[in-house]
């Protein structure tokens, strides 16, 4: 009988390709790994990885165990939902996950009720532009602004969250105001690997490139910020906007489709009641928020 602890360490391995790169996501040291994949090894009495500098590849024995590891995984993951499922208590933690901006500017004040409203429910708060793979537990519940395709998940929309373009009235001072004859001349704001504006530049009528944004990061929260510094123009959410009186739409004659809010959650985990809780809650505190 193989040890799960240890098939959980092999597959961390082969998904993260060497040893550094799979600490982090374990949450293991490095030696400890290093001794986890050894008594795994020694156990099979066959190799799985071959060391090399770049990292760790797979061994046809690797490979060939590789496919009923992940089952293991799916029939650990489909347990651990099915006890969830049957929680009746609130006590217990929920773990939610939206995009930096979200959680940054508009959640805390949803999370400050909720602590003062159920004590007994823990909440942890994943902040991230990445789309978060709730069937795989990274988090119970999403606020995503993109509807999930996964056919497991139940996904409730919101509301549509309009967008627009902003600066901060220090650099209007500075620059003057913007149009669309004089859009090159001023400082721009924008993504670095993402190509989401260059596609929304284009869609709307204004192909540009990505030196158009002087100043570039696909973090948003550090781009809303930069603006808000007075460092040029960026895309942004009317409702962030309407939190600092200083800052001054532009260009409304641009069209920007506005975001979708979806709420999204595993469908089994719909019958835990404190998921159920937080998941109404989050529907309730949207749909009233200005």
């Amino acid at each position: 009988m193989l040890d799960w602890s240890q098939v959980q360490i092999f597959l961390g391995l082969a998904e993260a390709g060497s040893l550094s790169r799979a600490v982090g996501l374990l949450g293991q040291s490095q030696p400890t790994l290093s001794r986890q994949l050894s008594a795994l090894e020694a156990a099979l009495g066959q190799s799985l990885f071959e060391r090399h500098p770049r990292g760790l590849s797979l061994t046809a024995a690797g490979q060939a165990l590789l496919p009923a590891a992940r089952r293991m995984r799916e029939g650990a993951q489909e347990l651990s939902m099915a006890l969830a499922a049957r929680e009746k208590s609130l006590a217990g933690t929920v773990r939610i996950t939206a995009s930096e901006i979200v959680c940054c500017y508009f959640l805390p004040e949803f999370l400050a009720q909720m602590r003062l409203d159920h004590p007994e429910i823990q909440l942890e708060l994943v902040a991230s532009d990445e789309v978060e793979n709730l069937l795989e537990r990274s988090a119970d519940i999403a606020l995503r602004m993109v509807r999930p395709e996964q056919g497991m998940l139940v996904a409730r929309k919101l509301a549509d969250w309009p967008l627009g373009l902003y600066a901060h009235r220090r650099y209007l001072a500075r620059h003057g105001v913007p149009t669309v004859a004089t859009m090159g001349q001023h400082q721009w704001l924008g993504y670095d690997r993402s190509d989401q504006l260059l596609r929304g530049f284009a869609a709307a009528g204004f192909p540009v490139t990505r030196e158009f944004f002087g100043l570039r990061s696909d973090s948003h929260v550090a781009i809303w910020e930069a603006m808000r510094a007075g460092c040029g123009i960026a895309v942004g959410l009317q409702r962030g906007a309407a939190l600092d009186p200083d800052l001054q739409q532009v260009l409304p004659e641009m069209p920007i489709p506005p975001l979708p809010l979806w709420l999204t959650a595993h469908r089994e985990l719909r019958d835990t009641p404190r998921l159920r809780l937080v998941f109404e809650a989050l529907a309730t505190w949207a749909l009233a928020s200005p």
